[in-house]
């Protein structure tokens, strides 16, 4: 009897190893996803904080978007070349920016 509980013990552990490590393997994929998004959220934060240190109301109207390689998305507005190139400057000198793509409208 003992022996049979014994083999039966192996067998269910043997057929649960391969789910239970699956889960693991999902679980590490969520966490992964989850400290990606953190990282983003940081570095679309700085950004945003350092154009509103500028003081400028002309830098208000500007959207930040990062994505998950920390490139950052610029769009809106702004009322000069000059504003929209310094808000590209601001993002390109943030810790954890790759790269800028800048989208924001200046009015002709």
């Amino acid at each position: 009897m003992k022996k049979l509980m014994l083999t039966s013990f192996v067998a269910l552990s043997a057929a649960y190893l391969p789910m239970a490590m699956a889960q693991d393997h999902t679980m590490g994929s969520e966490a992964a996803k989850a400290g990606t998004f953190v990282k983003d959220s940081v570095i679309t934060t700085k950004v945003k904080a350092k154009l509103a240190a500028k003081h400028m109301s002309t830098l208000a109207n500007i959207s930040v978007d990062t994505d998950s390689h920390g490139v950052v998305w610029l769009s809106g507005k702004a009322p000069t070349k000059d504003a929209s190139d310094l808000a590209a400057m601001i993002a390109k000198g943030t810790e954890g920016v790759t790269s800028v793509h800048n989208k924001i409208v200046v009015p002709e």
